[in-house]
């Protein structure tokens, strides 16, 4: 949990233009997102320099002011610090999505009754998928691959077909006549192909087998074959930067299906 509640590295050299895909251009939508973190009590973690971190929500926003106010606890020991910094990094979760953004000019407002942490409005948001939560079912049409030799047979080179995908790990299909993989093998040079523009090479484990599902067959609907769950191992910045902006693409599509 710590792990996901922990800021995103936006990049190893401090560019955040590298995930430039993810961050939320319009200020309309940035003050929508705001809106749905007041409204729902959204839990928001703030994190500051030194490693403290902080749960709060957020009370209200002051558009004409350009500022939005935190619940606090005056007497807290980590807002003290997190003040004293004048700067903050806040991740909060709206269903799958993970919402980071900076803090600064922060201000702790003492009041009679309660007292509150003020800061400017955000000028970025990034939004990102939380790993693991969100699994993109391509369309069997598309057939996107996973290209691997069988780690029992090295001279045997497969190309098995992508049931879903995700930040976290793939689900594959292994055939009827593929001798069988077991859970706990290590798969050290597995190569994705989601399609002609998003392809990476990666390591992956794989955690359990099952027998495919209706919906998970082939187009010709033949019976047998295998469900292969698979987790990455380390998956490289790049390489995740690439399937982090697919799985966004695929998400952005279904909404648009969806409204039509």
């Amino acid at each position: 949990m710590f792990e996901d509640t922990r800021p995103a590295e936006l990049d190893a050299a401090g560019d955040a233009d590298a995930w430039a895909d993810f961050r939320i251009r319009s200020e309309a939508e940035r003050l929508r997102v705001l809106r749905e973190l007041r409204d729902g009590n959204v839990p928001v973690m703030l994190g500051s320099p030194g490693g403290d971190m902080l749960m709060t929500t957020l009370w209200a926003l002051d558009t004409p002011q350009r500022r939005m106010t935190f619940s606090a606890d005056a007497g807290s020991a980590l807002l003290a610090r997190l003040v004293a910094f004048d700067e903050a990094v806040a991740v909060a979760y709206c269903d799958s999505v993970k919402l980071q953004f900076d803090l600064h000019d922060l201000v702790l407002v003492r009041g009679a009754t309660a007292s509150v942490l003020q800061s400017a409005l955000p000028t970025e948001i990034y939004r990102f998928q939380r790993r693991s939560a969100y699994r993109v079912r391509p369309p069997q049409r598309q057939a996107p691959v996973a290209r691997l030799r069988h780690p029992s047979i090295p001279e045997m080179a497969l190309t098995l077909r992508i049931l879903d995908v995700s930040v976290g790990g793939c689900a594959l299909c292994l055939p009827a006549d593929v001798p069988p993989l077991q859970a706990g093998t290590e798969l050290g040079e597995l190569r994705l192909e989601l399609d002609a523009e998003t392809q990476f090479a990666c390591a992956a484990t794989l955690r359990h087998v099952s027998s495919l599902g209706g919906a998970d067959r082939s187009p010709s609907g033949q019976p047998g074959g295998r469900r292969v769950g698979c987790e990455w191992r380390q998956l490289a910045g790049p390489a995740e930067r690439v399937l982090q902006r697919w799985i966004d693409q695929a998400q952005k599509r279904r909404r648009l299906l969806a409204l039509g």
